[in-house]
């Protein structure tokens, strides 16, 4: 019977839809009233029809095999590997940890985890041969995938200087690339361009291009380069985000002969998160841990509703964990590969994000590269254009976030429960290049609130 259940409908081409929708307007522009366009240039249809529609390659990620990070800043050791052996516990898949000096003892850090069952990312603050050539060498006696995040030109764009030096920071990588044939050594920081406000199509391109100078300087990468991106709230974008990323980096890094492909780390911003009404965060962060999913990425490290204000703490990282739990295990996202393959507004979507990466990607090498573009302030002057523009939305209220532009509860108070600083903090230091700084789009109104409480003595 259901193989008979449509045969009685004449199928409908795009050329008819579009007449009854031209017809229902009753006038008015089919263009200027139904399709619209994104601060990146692309315009989008009010529908998607199969006869308009030209089928691409699979993307061939594998969203249902998606692992549950957990971010872990280590301080003591023994904290550490007991919070580490918690969270795993708990449902946490793989860890990240963040080590900032180079006299950790990383191999008893190591050793206090259950290595075989979970992948571990080593996050460092700093650049180390010997450091680097310890986890080497543990990863090797131990037969564990180990993902070492070393960017030194992300530090650069970051904080606006190298380690080192450009020249000893290059020649620092390829020493590693050379000695350590065991782990994963080198990372990719594109979240800091979507904290600083850098549109999508921006985002991608940056990404690459700032991928493409490590093939450029780095003689032997023969392992996955990881690429840690920062996921937004526009939900079926940054879908086709990361999809793009997937694409443009496998066709740049074919270039070089580099077959490993890129190994992808999403986090939700933390530009559109808020200090007022901050369960909203919970929202805001479940979508963009599900478009984080869907678009492929590998692994998945949430962001706390109460990220911006308090310190780590269990409850904050209870609450994040299990909201990928039951994204994996309930809402049943660990059983589909490539969900999105196929969807016509996402496939049109991707392929005008990669037209557009990929030219402003030409472009930048065109004029010198991605290194020269940050020294001469263009990237940076970019990236805050399209910020201001965002900016501007926000504060006219066209751009809503719930509970602080719009529907703001007025008895909310924080300035009591501040542990952590939550705005942009001033370091007036000697810098190479003008960093490029994060920014919230609440952080003034904001301000003005917390300065409120103050005056009222609340």
């Amino acid at each position: 019977m259901s193989e008979h259940l449509f045969n009685g409908f004449e199928p409908v081409s795009s050329k008819q839809w579009k007449q009854q929708i031209q017809f229902e307007l009753k006038g008015a522009d089919y263009n200027e009233t139904l399709v619209w366009e994104s601060p990146e240039g692309i315009k989008v249809k009010p529908f998607y029809h199969n006869d308009e529609f030209t089928p691409t390659a699979p993307t061939g990620t594998k969203a249902a095999n998606f692992s549950i990070c957990q971010n872990i800043f280590v301080f003591d050791i023994e904290k550490s590997i007991s919070r580490a052996n918690d969270t795993l516990k708990r449902g946490a898949e793989s860890l990240r940890f963040t080590i900032e000096n180079d006299k950790t003892d990383v191999e008893k850090l190591l050793n206090g985890i259950p290595l075989k069952e979970t992948t571990v990312y080593i996050n460092l603050s700093f650049l180390s041969i010997d450091f680097v050539k310890r986890i080497d060498v543990f990863a090797k006696q131990k037969g564990t995938t180990i993902y070492i995040q070393l960017d030194p030109i992300g530090n650069l764009a970051k904080e606006g200087n190298w380690f080192g030096g450009m020249q000893k920071d290059i020649d620092t990588l390829n020493t590693i690339a050379i000695a350590c044939s065991n782990i994963n050594f080198l990372s990719v920081d594109g979240s800091l361009y979507q904290n600083a406000g850098a549109n999508i199509v921006q985002q991608i391109a940056y990404t690459v291009a700032h991928a493409n100078e490590y093939f450029n300087s780095i003689a032997t990468i023969n392992k996955p380069i990881v690429l840690q991106v920062a996921v937004g709230t526009n939900y079926f974008f940054e879908i086709a985000k990361l999809r793009t990323l997937r694409k443009l980096f496998r066709l740049i890094a074919n270039e070089y002969n580099h077959t490993e492909g890129c190994h992808i780390i999403a986090t939700p911003s933390k530009r559109n998160k808020t200090l007022y009404d901050y369960n909203v965060n919970m929202l805001r962060t479940t979508t963009e841990c599900m478009s984080a999913i869907l678009g492929g990425a590998n692994a998945i490290t949430n962001l706390p509703y109460d990220a911006l204000y308090h310190k780590d703490n269990e409850f904050g990282d209870r609450i994040a964990r299990n909201q990928l739990l039951v994204l994996k295990h309930e809402s049943y996202f660990d059983k589909v590969d490539n969900p999105a393959d196929g969807a016509y507004y996402i496939e049109e979507l991707t392929q005008q994000m990669a037209e557009k990466a990929l030219a402003i990607f030409k472009d930048i090498e065109a004029n010198g590269g991605f290194l020269h573009q940050l020294k001469d302030g263009t990237i940076q002057r970019k990236i805050q254009e399209s910020a201001t523009k965002e900016q501007e939305l926000f504060d006219s209220g066209k751009e809503v976030l719930l509970g602080t532009n719009k529907y703001p509860n007025k008895n909310d108070r924080m300035s009591g429960e501040l542990e952590l600083y939550p705005f942009v903090k001033k370091d007036p230091r000697k810098t190479l290049i003008t960093p490029i700084i994060e920014k919230r789009l609440a952080e003034q109104i904001e301000q003005e609130r917390l300065n409120g409480e103050d005056k009222n003595g609340c």
